[in-house]
């Protein structure tokens, strides 16, 4: 595995961390290793980008660390708290609390407006919003005079803001993505990718992101690439450039093998 010199600023805090992460889909001939003994740490205060070929792992490996799928061995930790030692009532009282999520379907309720929509996860927790913090975030994502519109009144890339917003109000320990930009066009996509790098900097989130977009992995503070359910290498300070050629050399060894 190849890296590059660390950031000096990054945070030694570590918001979630997967430890020789196993995951197996079928049995005999259809049998596929997903995961293979996975171990990565996500930092936080970081935006961390996963990428990789088709079938890499890539997505299989947010879903465990996530707790949106079951692992078969290792184990996650988000924050101190170990997700194979939870039942499905605490697993899902976890993801609710201490865990965003941002999907490229953007997952809004059309009956409710988007301020509704952006409090709902709290409202059903039964908490009040810290209002300040809820109030930075509206203006971090530019939706002040969008609150009351329903999703049907808004642009896609409005609805994909409202779902930032939503992933960052409770103030979660970490925010996961899966190609959070995908049915956004390049203007939209890029101002999403900017409120993400924009928590990072300014309110201290941590975000990890799975991307097929080289541009969209630019944002990122370290691009983490997977290959046969493995990681091979890891990409700090990456340009779209430098992810592009490395994806490139993935293709490259795909025709070849």
């Amino acid at each position: 595995m190849t890296t590059t010199t660390p950031l000096a600023s990054r945070s030694t805090e570590v918001a979630a961390r997967a430890t020789e992460l196993s995951k197996v889909y079928g049995t005999g001939e259809t049998r596929v290793v997903a995961l293979d003994q996975v171990s990565i740490d996500f930092r936080q205060g970081e935006l961390t980008a996963i990428m990789g070929p088709s079938g890499s792992g890539k997505s299989t490996l947010m879903h465990c660390v996530a707790g949106l799928d079951t692992f078969d061995g290792g184990s996650v930790r988000i924050g101190d708290t170990e997700l194979g030692a939870l039942k499905d009532k605490q697993l899902t009282q976890l993801r609710r609390d201490k865990i965003g999520f941002i999907f490229q379907a953007f997952n809004l309720l059309p009956t409710l407006t988007a301020l509704e929509n952006i409090t709902l996860p709290m409202d059903i927790a039964g908490r009040k919003p810290d209002q300040a913090w809820l109030d930075q975030v509206i203006d971090m994502v530019g939706l002040r005079d969008r609150l009351k519109h329903r999703p049907a009144q808004l642009s896609g890339g409005q609805q994909q803001r409202v779902a930032v917003a939503r992933a960052l109000a409770s103030q979660p320990e970490i925010i996961f993505g899966d190609e959070p930009t995908g049915n956004l066009d390049s203007r939209s996509g890029a101002e999403v990718l900017g409120f993400l790098r924009n928590s990072v900097r300014t309110l201290h989130q941590t975000v990890v992101m799975v991307t097929h977009d080289a541009v969209a992995a630019s944002y990122a503070d370290r691009v983490v690439f997977l290959a046969d359910g493995r990681i091979v290498d890891e990409m700090h300070r990456p340009t779209a450039d430098s992810v592009l050629d490395r994806m490139k050399e993935f293709d490259a060894k795909g025709r070849t093998s």
